[in-house]
């Protein structure tokens, strides 16, 4: 690691403790609620181009629109485009966490849709190339929002780069969005393969994209699974099915959440009703405190 970015990583965890945040960076809190562990989504998949970014920011808003604390971090590290897809204008992100600048509380910005945001830097490289120590420094940050958040979805980069794993594997659930391409469907086989077989991961949740039908989605994830079920020892789930129509285009070249610009769109309503499923999961067990599973078992993934 360089010296000033080696410095700028001790500044950073030292700020942890001492930066004073703001009313208007800050989460709020919402009066009267118990506390409650955080669930944390990793929305991954296999390649590029399948609409993972685009699920992350709907998925979010949609959990947000039924009462949830929701943060959107953007783990695209050198390729970031959730500020993209929301119409965002961010002055600052996780590059400045990592030079010390800035602290994860200060980089967070409100976004459309009653959600918070943590963007990330396009067009660094040095941001896709983190190290083990680096990427632990702003893993670190985390534990300074502990005790604000019901939700943190993940929008990882796309294929099986050492951050994404790392994300995956610290997520109590993990999403894999794919579409009818053939190299989407390969692609996710062998992310799940490397988390399976690597990692020991072995529960995973599949959502079909950008598809005709509900009746095509299952097929899809009815093939895939089987798939993954015969050649790894894992268990596949199906999510949903979310179709791609001209509102869910039309929302993207706007850049808001199709969920927020075409409510009652078909993709919009597939997205609520992904989110509703969510929602009803069990409350994770077994975690002590909100995101402290978290930070610790993406140490625990680095420093393996």
């Amino acid at each position: 690691m360089h010296n000033d970015q080696a410095a700028g990583l001790r500044a950073m965890q030292s700020s942890q403790t001492s930066a004073p945040v703001s009313e208007e960076s800050a989460p709020k809190k919402t009066s009267g609620r118990p506390p409650k562990p955080v669930r944390v989504l990793a929305v991954a998949s296999g390649k590029g181009g399948v609409g993972k970014t685009n699920v992350s920011v709907n998925l979010s808003v949609s959990l947000a629109q039924l009462g949830n604390r929701v943060l959107l971090m953007d783990a695209d590290m050198g390729l970031a485009n959730v500020d993209i897809m929301l119409g965002l204008q961010t002055k600052y992100n996780l590059a400045h966490v990592l030079d010390g600048e800035k602290t994860l509380r200060e980089v967070m910005v409100d976004a459309p849709g009653g959600i918070k945001v943590i963007p990330a830097a396009s067009g660094v490289k040095r941001m896709a190339q983190l190290s083990t120590a680096e990427n632990a420094g702003i893993i670190n940050a985390f534990s300074e929002i502990d005790g604000f958040l019901d939700i943190l979805v993940i929008d990882t980069a796309a294929g099986i780069a050492d951050s994404v794993v790392s994300f995956c594997r610290a997520s109590q659930d993990v999403i894999v969005v794919v579409n009818d391409e053939p190299a989407s469907m390969t692609d996710a086989y062998a992310l799940i393969k490397v988390l399976s077989k690597e990692y020991n991961l072995t529960k995973f949740k599949l959502l079909a994209n950008m598809v005709r039908t509900e009746k095509h989605g299952l097929m899809l994830y009815d093939k895939f699974s089987k798939v993954c079920e015969q050649f790894l020892d894992v268990y596949i789930d199906y999510l949903g099915t979310v179709p791609f129509d001209h509102d869910l285009r039309e929302a993207i070249q706007r850049q808001t959440p199709v969920t927020i610009a075409k409510p009652n769109s078909e993709s919009a309503k597939a997205f609520r009703k992904i989110a509703a499923e969510i929602n009803n999961w069990p409350i994770p067990t077994g975690i002590t405190g909100y995101l402290q599973f978290f930070v610790e078992r993406l140490f625990q993934s680095q420093n393996s």
